[in-house]
């Protein structure tokens, strides 16, 4: 908005600079904000369009019209660039050319000043005909007030309006949640997206509206504690959006989060995403209880009359209840306390609860959560047997276990039974790779680990295990190993024996180990597979860390895991345990090529060229096609053919690079594996790329320049800036060569730059291992001297820091 000279006070004149300037004054006002500032900008605005309808009246000489808010304006909330929604209500006598006069006298000056507007102009029968074909028009019409003009006619409307809105409650209330749930699957869900919409998406403001439009059906209401504060919050933050962007926008993106934190007098961007997700979980939770009571109460209604006439003089049994559990019954599709049921005197009861709810498929009593929340006796520390039970159970019940969990944690009662959830409960993981909050995403890998318990000895400690694996979020260092600590606590409280203890801190502390080795390391170097013995420590172990690293994996999102991924650490897995029962790693022995390697390898030998083949991927999920390239071992190989693959716009998914020895033949061949996929449009030819590989090799192909000529000609979109690149020396993985890890931004040509520093800098790459996730690529390469052996400290702190300049 652009600046206007300030007046002393709020009031508006009729006139666009008046209220303009009214406006402006009020939203720089730092002691105005929140409720009072919404309320205070819609009574500005309420005044400044009361001006111009009296003045638009008096032009026209309409009679028997009102100007009428509805939506948020009609609920008196008015976000800093919220668009105004106006009925101009009209009792039918008016001639039409006045009454469009009048419209124009009131829309126009809203225009002029740039404020969205939704406007119509109808009579109450028509407003009311309206309503009943569109949902949209009914919802919004339920929050109208009159701005200016004769408040009877609204009266009548909005009587009538309320009053079918009631009686076509079974029609109505099914659409909406219709509606709801499209939305949800277009905009996501709110309490995990790193931009979430405020307002769109599932747990945002048109789902805290839909609740109110609910409740004035009166066929059911939404548990109240909580959710005014919430709705609150959301609109706080999209004010403060609102203003820091200067828009009429509800996403809130990334780069605006730290703006609109400060706005909000929060500590950081992840302070405001956790207040956010907080208020998101409140209306989330409120929507699945009312929905389930609007649901019931809606069968029960459509089967009363049938069940009076089968059921005659026998009574009606619709009140059963079938025992779940010792304390809990199931009654009218959910799990609800048994009537002899004392939670005061039952410290067990609220696990014994929700695992029997698990079990069976139900969701929980809201009635029944608050009175175990507000009436439960503390379980005695270290726990009794059956309450350990009773939380595996819950643990390995699947998918159900998430609305039962999210129904507990909803009234306190996880937090209460946990108290190291509370650092963890709705916090953001600001990696693209996350699907889910912290605590979410903790929930999830038990449900993952449940499928897995029969692959595994000991499935009470993978579902513990899976569920405090990643507890050490919440603390700052690494989270593995502050996470083991809070682990071997947690897991004496609840009263597993010391053997037990130290098997499930060794899980926590290393549960990223297998698939980081896997996906990193080269598992021939004798030092890999020790390393991981050594860290494990059994088999039984073992056993369980590869259960709980798939588990993990899956729960993270669809780019953690795939079918090569889990081949690689099956592998992995095997020859650990290998180790484990005695045997000794050795260096690995020549890997034997395929048939179609060694054809590969034995045509680039003759012709003294590079070979290559594209074949397609096996695996159901698999993304790309493999590409395998056979090299005679000459300096540049690397750089060369990933610069050939970044200029076909190729982008590499994962990556091998090792020497090939073919029995009976000299020379050395180095083979290239490549899992890759085309950025957009269709695979390049495979003479194409070979063509493009001999010019890169010969330097008539000037790779570097190309590719910084499509830099220059695609300039970086604006957006976050990605954290700089991290290249570091990992000591004492391997006893062959010098490893080299590269943590940076995924981007074109990455690979081939990383492949110059390294023949820049006269080293030997004698493997490398390429992983992308998501936006961000981690390269582990094992180097040497041109003679084979590792590098002494002081040249390989070298070549890292010159590979972090190369890529900065």
């Amino acid at each position: 908005m652009t600046s206007v000279e300030e007046n002393t006070d709020h009031t508006a004149d009729s006139g666009p600079s008046g209220y303009a300037a009214a406006r402006l004054r009020l939203l720089q006002e730092e002691s105005q904000s929140g409720p009072s500032r919404r309320s205070a900008l819609a009574g500005l605005t309420d005044t400044w369009l009361n001006a111009l309808f009296a003045t638009a009246v008096r032009e026209t000489g309409v009679r028997g019209a009102t100007l009428v808010a509805v939506g948020g304006y009609g609920r008196a909330e008015l976000s800093p660039r919220s668009d105004l929604d106006l009925l101009l209500l009209h009792d039918g006598r008016a001639e039409p050319r006045a009454l469009s006069a009048l419209a124009d006298r009131v829309w126009y000056p809203v225009w002029d000043l740039g404020v969205a507007l939704d406007h119509s102009v109808r009579t109450p029968a028509e407003a009311r005909r309206t309503a009943g074909e569109d949902l949209k028009v009914h919802l919004g019409l339920l929050d109208a007030r009159t701005v200016a003009g004769d408040a009877g006619l609204l009266a009548g409307l909005r009587t009538s309006v309320l009053a079918d809105w009631r009686n076509q409650a079974a029609k109505r209330l099914p659409e909406l949640h219709s509606l709801c749930r499209e939305r949800a699957e277009r905009a996501g869900e709110l309490r995990f997206l790193l931009e979430p919409d405020l307002k769109e998406a599932r747990g945002g403001l048109r789902d805290a509206t839909a609740l109110r439009a609910v409740a004035a059906s009166w066929l059911a209401d939404a548990p109240r504690e909580g959710l005014a504060e919430a709705r609150r919050r959301l609109l706080d933050a999209r004010d403060a959006l609102h203003l820091v962007t200067g828009r009429a926008t509800d996403r809130l993106s990334l780069q605006e989060q730290d703006q609109v934190a400060d706005r909000l007098g929060l500590l950081d961007a992840d302070a405001l995403l956790r207040e956010v997700y907080e208020a998101a979980r409140v209306v989330s939770y409120a929507g699945d209880v009312t929905w389930r009571e609007v649901g019931r109460v809606l069968r029960a209604r459509a089967a009363r009359p049938r069940l009076r006439g089968l059921l005659g003089a026998r009574g009606d049994r619709a009140g059963t209840r079938a025992p779940l559990a010792e304390g809990v019954v199931e009654s009218d599709g959910e799990a609800v306390l048994a009537l002899a049921a004392r939670p005061d005197r039952d410290p067990v009861l609220a696990l014994r609860f929700a695992a029997a709810a698990a079990q069976a498929g139900l969701p929980v009593s809201l009635h029944a959560v608050r009175r175990l929340a507000a009436q439960g006796k503390p379980l005695p520390v270290p726990w009794p047997a059956e309450a350990r039970e009773q939380l595996l159970t819950l643990l390995g019940a699947g998918e159900p276990t998430v609305a039962v969990w999210e129904a507990l944690e909803a009234e306190g009662l996880i937090t209460r039974l946990l108290p190291d959830w509370e650092r963890v409960r709705c916090r953001p993981q600001r990696n693209p790779v996350h699907t889910w909050t912290v605590d979410r995403h903790l929930i999830e890998t038990a449900v993952r680990a449940s499928a897995l318990t029969r692959r595994v000895g000991r499935p009470d400690l993978l579902l513990m295990a899976a569920l405090l694996h990643d507890i050490g979020k919440g603390w700052p260092g690494d989270h593995s190993v502050a996470g083991e600590t809070i682990a071997r606590d947690v897991a004496t409280r609840i009263g597993f024996d010391p053997q037990d203890i130290a098997v499930l801190g060794t899980l926590v502390r290393h549960h990223l180990l297998l698939i980081d080795t896997a996906t990193r390391r080269d598992l021939d170097d004798p030092a890999t597979v020790r390393t991981v013995a050594d860290a494990v420590g059994s088999v039984g172990t073992l056993e369980i860390l590869h259960a709980l690293t798939e588990a993990d994996a899956l729960a993270t999102g669809p780019a953690a895991w795939s079918a090569w991924r889990g081949s690689l650490v099956a592998d992995l897995v095997a020859r650990v345990a290998a180790v484990l029962r005695g045997s000794t790693p050795t260096a690995g022995e020549p890997e034997i090529p395929t048939t179609e390697q060694e054809r590969l390898a034995v045509e680039a030998l003759r012709t003294g060229e590079p070979v290559l083949a594209l074949q397609a991927r096996q695996e159901e999920d698999a993304v790309g096609v493999d590409l395998v390239v056979a090299v005679p071992d000459q300096p540049g190989v690397l750089p060369a053919a990933a610069g050939v693959l970044a200029l076909h716009r190729l982008t590499v998914r994962a990556a091998d690079l090792r020497s090939m020895e073919l029995p009976d033949r000299l020379g050395e061949v180095l083979v290239l594996r490549w899992r890759v996929a085309a950025e957009y449009g269709a695979l390049p030819q495979a003479a194409r790329l070979r063509t493009d590989l001999v010019r890169a090799l010969d330097g008539s192909l000037d790779v570097p320049a190309k590719l910084a000529d499509r830099e220059a000609a695609y300039p970086r979109r604006r957006g976050v800036v990605p954290p700089p690149p991290r290249v570091t020396v990992v000591p004492e993985v391997s006893s062959l060569a010098t490893v080299l890890e590269v943590r940076a931004p995924d981007a074109v040509g990455l690979l081939h730059r990383i492949g110059r520093a390294l023949e820049a800098a006269g080293v030997r790459v004698r493997s490398a291992h390429v992983s992308t996730l998501g936006a961000n690529a981690v390269d582990t390469l094992y180097v040497t001297t041109p003679e084979g052996k590792p590098l002494d400290p002081g040249a390989a702190s070298a070549l890292a820091a010159s590979v972090t300049a190369a890529l900065s």
